[in-house]
C-alpha cells in the first residue's frame, strides 16, 4: 500500500476515545445524561437487586456504553450509592419532623412522617428495592448503613439534644424500620393490612420513649 493510500485510509477515521470519556454529543447532554443513567440504575436495582445488577446492564438500559457509567459514577457500589440517595431522599427529610414542634410530641410526628413515606406508592417502591438489596448483599448494606448513619440518624440525634442521643435515635429507628420491614417487606398479617393510623397510635409512644424518655 502506498503512503498516499495509507493516508487516505486514515482520513475521516474517528480517533479512538479514551475509556470512560464521553463523546462530544454525550458531554453536551451533561446532567441529562447523568440523570438518564441514574434512572436506569434505579430501575435495574429495583428489578434485579444489587447482586444481579451489573454496570453493563445499567448501561444497556440507559442506551449508553458501560464506560460512560464508569465515567459518571465509578464502580457499581458508587452507582448504587448515588441511586439510593435519590430514592431515599424523601425519608431523609425526617429530621425536619423532629424540630417542627415540641419534643413531647416528636414520637408521633416522626412516626407519622416515616409511615407517610412508606404508604405512598411512589416512594415505597424504591424504598423496597433499597431494603431488599441491603438485606441480601454486604456491600449494599454497607452503603445503606453509611447513608442512614450520616444523613438520618446523626441529624435526628443532634436535634433531640439528649444524653446518649445517638443510641436514642438508633433505637427509635429500629422500632420504625422493624415495623416497616414486617409490614411492607415480609408482609406479616395482620400488621400488613392494618390501618396505618392504628399502627401510628401504637408505635408513636414507643418512639417517643426512645427519643425523650428517661
Amino acid at each position: 500500500m502506498t503512503a498516499a493510500a495509507r493516508g487516505g485510509a486514515g482520513e475521516g477515521a474517528a480517533a479512538p476515545r479514551r475509556r470512560g470519556r464521553p463523546s462530544r454529543t454525550q458531554s453536551a447532554e451533561g446532567p441529562a445524561m447523568r440523570d438518564r443513567i441514574l434512572e436506569a440504575a434505579r430501575t435495574e436495582f429495583s428489578a434485579r437487586g444489587y447482586e444481579k445488577t451489573s454496570v453493563r446492564g445499567i448501561a444497556k438500559a440507559a442506551g449508553v456504553d458501560s464506560a460512560l457509567v464508569h465515567h459518571y459514577f465509578g464502580t457499581k457500589e458508587q452507582v448504587f450509592a448515588s441511586a439510593i440517595e435519590v430514592a431515599f431522599a424523601p425519608a431523609l427529610e425526617a429530621p425536619a419532623a423532629v424540630e417542627e414542634g415540641p419534643l413531647d410530641a416528636v414520637g408521633e410526628r416522626l412516626t407519622r412522617f416515616i409511615f407517610g413515606v412508606w404508604e405512598n406508592p411512589a416512594t415505597r417502591v424504591p424504598l423496597l428495592a433499597i431494603v431488599r438489596s441491603a438485606v441480601n448483599n454486604d456491600k449494599a448494606a454497607a452503603v445503606f448503613r453509611r447513608l442512614i448513619v450520616t444523613q438520618l440518624l446523626g441529624r435526628v440525634a443532634r436535634r433531640i439534644d439528649r444524653p446518649d442521643a445517638e443510641l436514642r435515635a438508633e433505637l427509635a429507628a429500629a422500632q420504625l424500620v422493624g415495623t416497616a420491614m414486617l409490614r411492607y417487606v415480609i408482609q406479616v398479617e395482620p400488621l400488613a393490612s392494618a390501618d396505618p393510623e392504628v399502627i401510628i397510635a401504637r408505635i408513636a409512644p414507643v418512639v417517643q420513649g426512645h427519643l425523650t424518655g428517661p
